[in-house]
Order: C-alpha cells, then sequence, then structure tokens
C-alpha cells in the first residue's frame, strides 16, 4: 500500500500535553472530560479545536497548532490551558500533569464515549483499561518521506536522554515502582507500543503498514505508537517517549530539545550525510536504564560498550545543540536543561516530597496541583 505523506515547514513543531482532572479535596483522579469540553466548545463546532477527549474521561489532551517556534508553541499551550483550567474550577477540579497518577486506581477509571476508545478497550482489554498513564508528545516537521525513517532511527540514540529528562511516573496506584518511569513500562506492553523497528525506508515502512491492517491487527496509522514514530498526516517525527510533565516550562524544555535534534539531523540528510542506525539491544538497555534509574542511569553510548552518565550526555548534548537553538529562537528553554539537573526531575521531586511527608502520597498530587498553576520554581 502508499502512504501519502503531507511534507511540513522544516522543523516545524507541535505540542500534545495529557493532563489530569483531580478532585483536589480527595485528590484523586476524576472523571469531567465530557462536560468541560461540552462547556468550550465554539458555538457551531463539533468539539474545541485545542482541547480534546483521551482515552479516559479524568484526561484532557490539550494541542497546539503548527508553529514556528517553541515560545509559539508555550503561548499556544498556555491560552487553551487557561481556557481548560477555568472550566475546571468550575467544577471544583484542578488540573495537574505527571506520567502516572500517585494514587488513584486504573480500575475505577470511566472510559471516555467514544466509540474509537470504547473498540480499543474491546480489543486490548486489561492492556487498555490500565492505560492511566500520561505523555507529552512532540511533532517536529520535515519535508519528504524519504527523510522520516532515517531520522526517526537515529533519533533512538536520543531516547535515554528524553525519557530521563522527564521522568515522572515512580508511583503506581499509591506504590513506590522504584522506577523513574513506570508510564514508559506500562505503555510499552501494547502490541504495536514501545520502540520503533529499524525499517530500511518509507517503503518498508509502508510494506509493515500493509502487513498489519491488511491482517486487521490495526485500522490505521494512527494505532502504531511508536515512542518515535513518523506521522503521515502532519508530516512530522512523532516524540512520544516522554512522561507527562507538570510544568509549562519543561514542555518547552522538550519542545526545544526535539525540535533542535529533528533539525540538526534534518540538515545532515541535506549534506549527504548517512545518518546513524543504533543497534536494537543499545537502545532498548539504554530505554530501560533511563526508566530505571532516570537521570541517575548510566547509558552506553556506542557499540564498544562505553558508558557515561546521563546527566553528562544532556550537557554535551545541550552544547552540541545551541547553536542551532539560537536560529530556531529556542535557546533559552534549551538552556532549561541545566534547570531541571540543578532542580530535579519530577520524579526526584516527587520522591523527596513522599519522603519528607513520611509517604503520604497526597502530599505529592497537592505539589504537582501546585507546579502546574506556578511554573518550575527552586
Amino acid at each position: 500500500m502508499q502512504i501519502p505523506f503531507s511534507p511540513s515547514d522544516r522543523s516545524s513543531i507541535g505540542v500534545e500535553w495529557e493532563l489530569q482532572l483531580v478532585d483536589p479535596v480527595n485528590r484523586e483522579l476524576t472523571s469531567g472530560a465530557v462536560e468541560i469540553l461540552e462547556d468550550i466548545r465554539p458555538d457551531g463546532a463539533d468539539e474545541h479545536p485545542k482541547a480534546k477527549h483521551e482515552l479516559l474521561q479524568s484526561t484532557i489532551e490539550v494541542i497546539t497548532g503548527v508553529c514556528s517556534t517553541v515560545g509559539e508553541a508555550r503561548a499556544d499551550l498556555a491560552e487553551t490551558i487557561q481556557t481548560v483550567s477555568a472550566a475546571a474550577g468550575r467544577r471544583g477540579l484542578g488540573l495537574m500533569c505527571a506520567g502516572t497518577h500517585p494514587i488513584s486506581n486504573w480500575a475505577s477509571q470511566d472510559i471516555s464515549p467514544k466509540p474509537r476508545y470504547e473498540q480499543l478497550v474491546a480489543h486490548l482489554q486489561w492492556l487498555a483499561r490500565r492505560l492511566q498513564i500520561f505523555g507529552v508528545h512532540v511533532h517536529v516537521g520535515v519535508r519528504s518521506p524519504d527523510k522520516a525513517i532515517p531520522i526517526v532511527n537515529a533519533l533512538t540514540s536520543y531516547v535515554p536522554h528524553l525519557l530521563a529528562l522527564s521522568a515522572s511516573s515512580p508511583f503506581w496506584v499509591g506504590h513506590d515502582t522504584g522506577l523513574a518511569s513506570a508510564r514508559s513500562k506500562v505503555f510499552e506492553t501494547l502490541p504495536t507500543a514501545g520502540l520503533p523497528y529499524q525499517l530500511s525506508g518509507w517503503d518498508q515502512f509502508e510494506t509493515y503498514m500493509d502487513t498489519l491492517i491488511s491482517t486487521q491487527t490495526i485500522e490505521s496509522v494512527r494505532e502504531v505508537w511508536w515512542d518515535i514514530r513518523p506521522h503521515p498526516d502532519f508530516g512530522t517525527v512523532e516524540l512520544r517517549i516522554c512522561d507527562g510533565l507538570p510544568t509549562l516550562d519543561e514542555v518547552a524544555v522538550i519542545a526545544a530539545l526535539s525540535q533542535c535534534l529533528v533539525e540538526r539531523l534534518d540538515r545532515e540528510l541535506d549534506r549527504g550525510y548517512t545518518l546513524p542506525s543504533p543497534k536494537n539491544w543499545v537502545v532498548r538497555e539504554n530505554k530501560w536504564r533511563a526508566a530505571r534509574y532516570g537521570l541517575e542511569a548510566e547509558i552506553i553510548v556506542d557499540e564498544r560498550g562505553t558508558v557515561v552518565p546521563v546527566r553528562q550526555a544532556l550537557l554535551d548534548l545541550a552544547d552540541e545543540l545551541m547553536p542551532i537553538a539560537r536560529r530556531l529562537s529556542c535557546a533559552d528553554d534549551l538552556a532549561g536543561i541545566d534547570r531541571v539537573l540543578a532542580i530535579g526531575a519530577s520524579y526526584q521531586r516527587q520522591r523527596a516530597i513522599a519522603e519528607a511527608s513520611g509517604g503520604d502520597l497526597t502530599k505529592v498530587v497537592d505539589s504537582l496541583l501546585e507546579e502546574m498553576a506556578t511554573g518550575l520554581t527552586a
């Protein structure tokens, strides 16, 4: 089958942010998306253009339009969040984000009344029902399908960098998992999720999709939920590896890192370079290390087994990308990597609050609600 690719302007950017609806009294995830989205739906429209349903009724996804810069995407998100937050507040609910909710039980969550989600649960059963997880997805535009697959392949080298920096899901149903990112391990249990296959090009991607669709494994490309994937309809490479982030500040950091990485790889292709395709076993091990240890991970950086702290790898990467960030007007956002490393990733901040409160995870929920409202502070 042929899969048309809608080319995008190089380095255009779009962001999707999955937010939790929380009762600030009992701190539990609480259904409310149906009513809130109906409340903010423009007159005459089927739905709000930038706030959407997700699998659970306790989730609202906010999305940007096609943006040129990280700053533009940030302002776009902020405007939509203000609208959603006001509507949630009228129902006594707060907004927050992390890769998981610290205490709520997935078994008590209501599924959104959309045929797509009802079919998903009917097909995947327990695997879908327990998807009480939340992420940040960043789309970066590319002009050609011939570039998309090499860029996806090369980006797998940066899975541990992105995951460690965004890790925010240490808790699951009231227990400390011992992981920095439990979300990433929950999500990869889906049959078409997890790390992408290393494909030779767009024609092999079409063959892969043809096999899955013709055998009724999936209905469309939208059901391939790789950590990094091409998005033919949008003409982007979509980075889906990151946990949900508590603050707009951190979303901007991840967006800048993603945009700069894709821009660098795109330009290398223009110069005639062949992009690297890291070995699957190295990528898989590095993802595990980042999910388990977060910013304390040591990652493998070559096939000889050289290991470096992911903190140092992030600092080095930020230095390498800074000239690109200046051209893309996101230098300050990329420099936010230093700030996150100094303050601690969300999983570290959450654990510190849990320890200080004697294991009271409702205090962690309170801190996440506050961070959403006030931003990243020391």
